[in-house]
């Protein structure tokens, strides 16, 4: 187990590849939670979990709805907290029970504006500008990734 990983991504399309290598490791029940400034390459990300998981419609940030469905080979449960303005308001949304169903993945952008909301497992992806296209994409959990996962990630974008 490692504590944390980090890949710098060059471009959309290597943090749209590296989403879609993650997205190959995520089993059902899995909640991420993304964190990162407006334009870091969340949502781009969420695009290659969605590419991963064969999800069957168009992706975009559920930046007014707060929660987009998709359905591939397990459902991928989209949320974007950014409109959020206390967290109470995930409660009305039914978030525990959106957490509880354990059929498909969670993916919770601006994460941040919920973290004593999250539970315990919860996998984290920290994205950070490094300069024109590039991003810093840090990947930790409580327990620590499996080394098979840092391989993965690590030849994801060579």
């Amino acid at each position: 187990m490692s504590p944390s990983v980090s890949i710098t991504t060059s471009s959309p399309d290597d943090t749209q590849q590296l989403g879609s290598v993650f997205g190959s490791l995520l089993e059902s029940g899995r909640i991420v939670a993304l964190h990162g400034e407006l334009a870091a390459g969340k949502t781009c990300f969420v695009h290659g979990v969605a590419e991963a998981l064969q999800a069957r419609d168009a992706v975009s940030s559920p930046t007014f709805t707060l929660v987009n469905e998709y359905h591939g080979t397990m459902p991928i449960y989209h949320l974007d907290l950014y409109r959020l303005n206390h967290v109470a308001e995930l409660y009305d949304l039914g978030y525990e029970d959106l957490l509880a169903r354990g059929d498909g993945i969670c993916l919770i952008e601006w994460a941040e504006r919920a973290e004593k909301a999250l539970p315990e497992d919860v996998i984290h992806v920290k994205f950070e500008h490094a300069g024109e296209d590039k991003r810093t994409i840090s990947f930790s959990t409580e327990g620590g990734l499996p080394a098979e996962w840092q391989d993965s990630l690590n030849a994801a974008t060579d």
